[in-house]
């Protein structure tokens, strides 16, 4: 019996550091198609230099797991506690957010450096199964925390080469795939007690937890996610000059920002063309339109006639995490469906873009913070925000389940953030 738990552990430990590894060289090679000079710039105060994302998830490892696991263990930098921390009050000082673009030292070649030191010394400990059970979950949440970096760093990585007049790709070839052209119907989802949330067995955020009953009216949702030539019709249709469309603080935004059309769509004569991971391209009418603030698909929805769906709606009619367009297609940008829909399920709920929902970023019933600097993962968020689901083409498919709440405040729009619409059901 003993021989055959040991024989467990080993396995267990194999897999973990299997995993460790193949995250962590995936975000090496993500930085791969870069310039040193890439790396260290910062084109807005809510993006980061792919340099500091790169040193960040190795933070987490050695701040969160090597420095407990041996306790008075030399530091591989001392400034770098600071220089790296994001959001820890309770690990201490932070160099400012907007400031990471000045950060010209360390330099590209040693944040690898620091990479490569504390995946020796963490992959030591993963295959010799020498980590405490606490440490080890540590070191999953780690993975996972790493994964939402490897999406932001190309959605960091995006902003900053539209701001090049150059319009540099950061990918050549560009994604040609067969098209579906679907045709939109409207599911109906009966109404009554349900249950969202992650029911324990397997990896999931806090937020995500616990499972809990909620009450739906009957409603009826998109089995497709609106196109970039639906929202092109809603701004032949002057949506971005009709106030009765938005809600008063979107409205306000968009004026004094001048939106006129989604984040990177640029009208050139007659036709609208938009930057992508592949440089400058035609906008595909077909294909699930991205880079929309949540007051910009408020405002779509009800100019549709519609709505957009609350987050327990979404995970409902959604159904469990399916094959998608996720980073793994090395797409990177939203596809029209390759395939047929499915009469009665959802397409491309899963991948291509992040859904924005009505729903608030807020806690469960029954949600508590974890103690420890670890606790304020996300429930320190939970105010001024809204929750998104699904997925987008650059969030790693092992990465999302049904229960994944994504969260951004209301006026984001660098992120691969579009819309589902929903609707009453007529009595």
């Amino acid at each position: 019996m003993e021989t055959s738990r040991q024989a467990g552990r080993a396995a267990d430990a194999s897999a973990i550091e299997a995993r460790f590894r193949d995250v962590r060289a995936t975000t090496v090679a993500l930085v791969a198609p870069l310039s040193s000079e890439d790396c260290a710039l910062q084109s807005m105060p809510e993006a980061s230099p792919a340099k500091w994302h790169l040193a960040h998830t190795t933070w987490f490892f050695e701040t969160f797991v090597l420095e407990r696991h041996r306790p008075g263990r030399k530091p591989f930098d001392a400034a770098f506690r600071v220089l790296f921390n994001s959001y820890y009050n309770g690990v201490g000082d932070r160099h400012p957010r907007p400031e990471r673009g000045m950060l010209s030292r360390p330099s590209l070649a040693e944040v690898l450096g620091y990479r490569e030191s504390i995946d020796e010394e963490l992959g030591r400990a993963l295959v010799e199964g020498s980590l405490a059970p606490d440490l080890a979950a540590l070191v999953e949440l780690g993975l996972h925390h790493e994964q939402q970096h490897q999406e932001l760093l190309l959605t960091d990585v995006k902003h900053l080469l539209s701001r090049n007049p150059m319009k540099p790709a950061y990918q050549k070839a560009w994604p040609l795939t067969p098209v579906h052209l679907g045709t939109r119907e409207w599911i109906g989802i009966a109404g009554g007690r349900h249950e969202i949330g992650h029911a324990g067995g397997g990896f999931h955020f806090d937020n995500e937890a616990p499972r809990h009953a909620v009450w739906l009216e009957d409603f009826e949702i998109a089995s497709l996610p609106v196109t970039h030539g639906e929202f092109l019709a809603f701004i032949e249709d002057g949506g971005y000059r009709r106030p009765e469309l938005w809600l008063s603080l979107g409205w306000d935004l968009a004026c004094s920002r001048g939106w006129q059309a989604p984040l990177y769509w640029e009208r050139l004569d007659s036709t609208w063309r938009t930057f992508t991971l592949h440089g400058m391209a035609p906008i595909e009418p077909h294909a699930p339109v991205c880079h929309v603030s949540f007051f910009e698909a408020d405002a779509y929805a009800r100019w549709a006639g519609a709505r957009l769906p609350t987050e327990a709606e979404w995970e409902v009619a959604a159904g469990p995490a399916r094959a998608g367009n996720f980073l793994e297609s090395r797409m990177l940008h939203p596809l029209a469906s390759p395939e047929p829909s499915v009469p009665g399920e959802l397409s491309q709920a899963y991948g291509d873009t992040w859904e924005w929902t009505r729903s608030d970023y807020g806690p469960y019933p029954g949600f508590r913070t974890a103690p420890g600097a670890v606790g304020e993962y996300n429930g320190k968020f939970m105010c001024g925000q809204y929750v998104l689901r699904g997925g987008s083409c650059v969030t790693p498919r092992s990465h999302i389940r049904a229960t994944y709440r994504n969260f951004f405040p209301p006026e984001a729009r660098w992120q691969f953030s579009g819309l589902r619409l929903a609707r009453d059901r007529a009595a």
